[in-house]
Order: C-alpha cells, then sequence, then structure tokens
C-alpha cells in the first residue's frame, strides 16, 4: 500500500493532473442534483478535484476530509477553512447534513469489504433525505485497457477489488440507497508506459507485488523487453455510480 503522506507532493503530477481533475469534476457534477447546497468529498486528497466542485457550482458548499495529514495540508491551500483531517469510516458529523456525499478513488483502497460497507454506511448515515452518494467504481478494472502491459500483468496476484460496482451497489442497498444515475469519464495523463509501470512496481504501487521481491523484479524483466518504453499506452475511462436516500430518510 502506498504512503499517501509521501505520495502528496507528486500525487497530482503522477495522476493526469488538471485534465484528470476536469473530467472527473465534470462527470461528478452531472450527478448531484441542481439544487444541492451542502457536498462532503471523503477522502479529498489533494482537493484537486474538490477545488473544482466548489468553483463549478458557487451556490454548493464544499467540504473536503482526508486521514492524510499531507494530503489535507495540500488541500488546505485549495479550500481554506473547509478541509478535515478524520477517518471516512467515523465521519464528524452529525445525521442528515449533506446533500451530496463523493467519494472518488476512495473504495479500491481499503482492505476488505467491511470496511467499504463501513464507509458507504458513514456517507449514508449523513446524507439528508434525498440527497445523493457518488463513487467511483471499477478503478483497477479501468486501467486494464487490452494493452501489451496489460498482457504482462495479466498473471499477476491480486487483491480482491473492494469497489466492484455490484459489491457497492450491494453495500448501498443494505444502506437504504438506491441507483441515480451513472457517469464515465476520461483518464487524462494515465496511459501506462512500460517504463512507468516498472517505476510504479518498483515504488509499491501494486499491492501484492512488494517492491524488490523476486516475483516483483520478473515482472519488471517482462516489462522491461516490451518495445515503446516511453509510449504512453491507451487512457483508462472511470466509472462514476450514484444513489439516492429515500427522501423519507
Amino acid at each position: 500500500m502506498l504512503d499517501y503522506d509521501k505520495e502528496a507532493g507528486a500525487y497530482d503530477a503522477t495522476r493526469g493532473g488538471e485534465p484528470r481533475a476536469a473530467a472527473a469534476a465534470e462527470a461528478v457534477l452531472g450527478l448531484v442534483p441542481p439544487g444541492a447546497r451542502t457536498l462532503l468529498d471523503v477522502a479529498c486528497g489533494t482537493g484537486i478535484v474538490t477545488r473544482r466542485l466548489a468553483a463549478a457550482r458557487p451556490a454548493l458548499r464544499v467540504t473536503g476530509l482526508d486521514a492524510a495529514p499531507a494530503m489535507t495540508r495540500t488541500a488546505a491551500t485549495r479550500l481554506p477553512g473547509a478541509v478535515l483531517l478524520a477517518d471516512s469510516r467515523r465521519l464528524p458529523f452529525p445525521d442528515g447534513v449533506f446533500d451530496a456525499v463523493t467519494t472518488i478513488w476512495l473504495l479500491h483502497l481499503v482492505a476488505g469489504p467491511e470496511d467499504a460497507g463501513a464507509i458507504i454506511a458513514e456517507c449514508a448515515r449523513v446524507l439528508r433525505p434525498g440527497g445523493v452518494y457518488i463513487t467511483t467504481v471499477d478503478k483497477a478494472a479501468a486501467h486494464d485497457v487490452g494493452s501489451d502491459i496489460d498482457a504482462v500483468l495479466a498473471p499477476r496476484p491480486r487483491r480482491p477489488a473492494q469497489d466492484r460496482s455490484n459489491q457497492v451497489s450491494a453495500h448501498a442497498a443494505e444502506q437504504g440507497l438506491h441507483p441515480a444515475g451513472t457517469a464515465r469519464f476520461r483518464g487524462h495523463g494515465q496511459g501506462r508506459s512500460p517504463r512507468s509501470t516498472t517505476a510504479d512496481l518498483r515504488r509499491g504501487w501494486f499491492t501484492m507485488l512488494p517492491p524488490g521481491e523476486p516475483l516483483t523484479e520478473r515482472f519488471a524483466e517482462r516489462l522491461r523487453s516490451l518495445p515503446d518504453q516511453e509510449r504512453p499506452r491507451p487512457d483508462p475511462e472511470f466509472t462514476v455510480l450514484a444513489f439516492r436516500k429515500p427522501p423519507g430518510g
């Protein structure tokens, strides 16, 4: 697992920067009801998307929250006075105070279904009746674009994905949330090259392939044998789902 305090400084540059953030914010805002007045962005990271959510809708009061201190410090420079340090499994808010709650690129990081379920339960709890929960799903699957890099990495051990769309939908249903829409957006600048993927292997990006392990190095060697080492393969396309809390609560 990556150390997101250490990642904060280079996080945006290594993940598509402003173009990807703009695409993500547009997709999310398309699922936020026009009359929404408050939005909580859980696991807001550096705030690069959160800031765009706030800027696009001046009447929408946006709050960001993250568990990594370095991430919250960066986000706070983009949304002064509107970013908190907190655990997404224990949100520091009373019930029913937000019109929308988002988790963008969070659920794929959690250790197991219990954590994913706890996060979704908390997001549902702080939603007002009629509010909308919005989340990315199937992140790892989106990165499989059918390239030669994907063919090399196909046999690698994988941790079960906790952001599978069917599993997220089941967690949402357990909290009484109903499907309310979907959107897709391009992960600008996130197309993998063999060289960048080798570097990601060696920094712990692939959670089941620890840096320095013999198996990790075998995959790195196979990646180094591919042509066009610097050429990025196609960008992924990410999926966002929305779920509505019934007006009756």
